[in-house]
């Protein structure tokens, strides 16, 4: 399995991360987190330096590059998932549906084991990268609103 590391050249200059636009606000909140979180663990050097407020606390750095949360429908996503599948200078991570059917990640990975890649049904997608690539791709996707 590739690494984050051999998968990119170069740091991403781009994160998005899009959600199915049939979510309700609860269950795309979920999904944005998940795919953030596994973003972040992916990417560690996409998280910036501390942030220092006026009585010299220190908290956790945020991502300098922002991110963007966008919506699209399941064709959308699929195909995303398919382009992400065939793109060397790109990351993801794929959250598909069987992850907010189950709260046992062993159930969750066994039912996704059954499922061909081109069956996949996706909550959501992250996508970090190339800014030019990623902005063609998803350059037309609304916000999550």
């Amino acid at each position: 399995m590739n690494t984050p590391a051999t998968i990119l050249s170069s740091p991403p200059e781009r994160c998005v991360i899009v959600i199915n636009q049939q979510l309700a606000a609860g269950h795309a909140a979920n999904a944005a987190a998940v795919l953030a979180l596994t973003l972040g663990q992916r990417h560690p050097m996409l998280v910036g330096a501390p942030l220092i407020d006026a009585d010299n606390r220190e908290h956790p750095g945020l991502i300098p590059i922002g991110i963007s949360v966008l919506v699209a429908d399941s064709e959308q996503l699929t195909q995303l998932h398919q382009h992400l599948l065939n793109d060397d200078e790109m990351d993801g991570i794929i959250f598909p549906a069987e992850g907010q059917q189950t709260t046992d990640y062993a159930a969750f990975r066994e039912a996704v084991s059954a499922v061909p890649t081109e069956s996949l049904q996706l909550l959501g997608i992250a996508l970090a990268g190339n800014k030019k690539v990623v902005r063609k791709l998803t350059g037309k996707l609304g916000l999550l609103g």
